[in-house]
């Protein structure tokens, strides 16, 4: 540990709980932003973009200590944990899935930190800070960090009209929006009440924290612990949860059961293929199963025949739900595995439930080809490799080789 009297702070590495918490570089590619150019293989994609950020200090644990003439030199002390922080991302709290990641990543980009991209939280670090103290006095010592919240939108790919008339591919501002909480390296450090501090710093927040106006800053006290402020306990007990303002909204109603409903569907019947290959969606013949790759032969039984049904189209998106002419279900996320990273996908009896709606991204007129994503999980489709019976998944940022792009093809 650094030797220093006061006003002094160290960087510690942080713990891993319960995931690797390994902090997000600051040097990424450049990012996407609504309006840039994309290609039909983005169809099948989608990037975040950081719409707010703000980043405040916060002291994670403090303990206010008395240093006597007598108990210069090394010393451990046991801080008390006074306000947590979790990294989250979404109205779930999850860190799960490259969409989550890329969006803490593009934070840290953005504002030049290195913040942390998997789920983890400050109450799973050690409290012992060991400090050499050599001149006697009240001290605040202390663990901090910098908090860092926001919101994010989702940027998705899909076609545009010019003003001449003409299309293109554009990043567009889709579906899905929500906050992120996150925080940079954990420091440590003491400080005084007679130290000059950088104003908005972890350290000027510990300084605030010591209460030096109140008696027992001023007070004479054996050396060792003092007993927490009034301003101290009560900093403590107003916890700051993760933000759920801005851009966040109430999750899309989705239910594992939906009554059938009566589906509203388009006359046309499509297959969705692999654009150029033989391979197409295949609904499942057994309920236990899920939509997988197959090629159409005459003992498809229809289960390659798709409807879209209930339509709906919003700045150029459409929203519909599939219906599947071979079993009658609607193409759907199975509820309890939707939140899972490359969850399934399969049918279900068809009803009013956003896990079985879905947003078509299309390419300009006079190509077929699509990217799909679930309306509720916000997961696009692809799948892992080309292969006759491999299953249809959602991943949260799509495939980024091109294989979430598929062509709506009329049969």
């Amino acid at each position: 540990m650094a030797c220093a009297a006061s006003a002094a702070v160290a960087t510690v590495g942080l713990a891993v709980s319960p995931a690797s918490a390994a902090p997000a570089k600051s040097a990424t590619a450049t990012q996407v932003k609504p309006g840039d150019a994309c290609t039909a293989a983005d169809l099948g994609t989608r990037h975040p973009y950081i719409k707010t950020t703000e980043v405040s200090p916060e002291v994670t644990h403090f303990k206010g200590w008395y240093v006597t003439q007598g108990s210069t030199g090394y010393q451990s002390v046991t801080t008390s944990t006074q306000t947590t922080i979790s990294v989250s991302v979404g109205l779930n709290g999850n860190v799960q899935g490259s969409f989550a990641v890329e969006t803490l990543g593009t934070v840290g980009a953005s504002l030049g930190l290195n913040v942390q991209v998997n789920y983890s939280s400050t109450s799973s670090e050690s409290n012992t800070v060991t400090w050499n103290f050599s001149r006697p006095g009240y001290y605040g010592v202390y663990k901090g960090t910098k908090k860092v919240t926001g919101t994010y939108a989702s940027l998705d790919c899909n076609r545009a009209q010019q003003s001449d008339g003409s299309w293109a591919l554009k990043w567009i501002e889709g579906p899905g929006s929500g906050s992120f909480t996150t925080y940079t390296t954990l420091e440590e450090g003491v400080v005084r009440c007679e130290d000059t501090v950088p104003a908005n710093s972890i350290m000027a927040k510990a300084k605030d924290l010591l209460d030096c106006g109140s008696p027992a800053a001023k007070a004479e006290h054996p050396a060792g612990a003092v007993a927490p402020t009034a301003m101290q306990m009560r900093d403590h007990l107003v916890q700051r949860p993760a933000p759920t303002s801005g851009t966040s909204a109430e999750p899309p109603k989705a239910t594992g059961r939906s009554a059938q409903v009566a589906l509203n569907c388009q006359p046309a019947v499509y297959r969705i293929d692999v654009p150029g290959k033989p391979l197409n969606w295949s609904a499942p013949l057994l309920a236990n199963d899920g939509i997988r790759l197959r090629e159409s032969t005459f003992f498809s039984a229809h289960l390659d025949n798709w409807r879209l049904c209930n339509v709906t189209e919003n700045n150029g998106v459409l929203e519909a739900s599939l219906w599947n002419w071979g079993n009658g279900g609607c193409a759907t996320v199975p509820a309890n595995i939707a939140n899972q990273e490359q969850a399934y996908l399969t049918t279900a009896t068809c009803g009013e439930d956003d896990l079985q709606r879905f947003y078509i991204y299309r390419d300009v007129p006079g190509s077929t080809k699509i990217g799909l994503q679930n309306k509720y999980t916000g997961s696009m489709m692809g799948h892992d490799r080309y292969a006759d019976g491999e299953l249809i998944r959602q991943y949260s940022s799509g495939r980024q080789d091109g294989t979430g792009t598929y062509a709506l093809t009329a049969v």
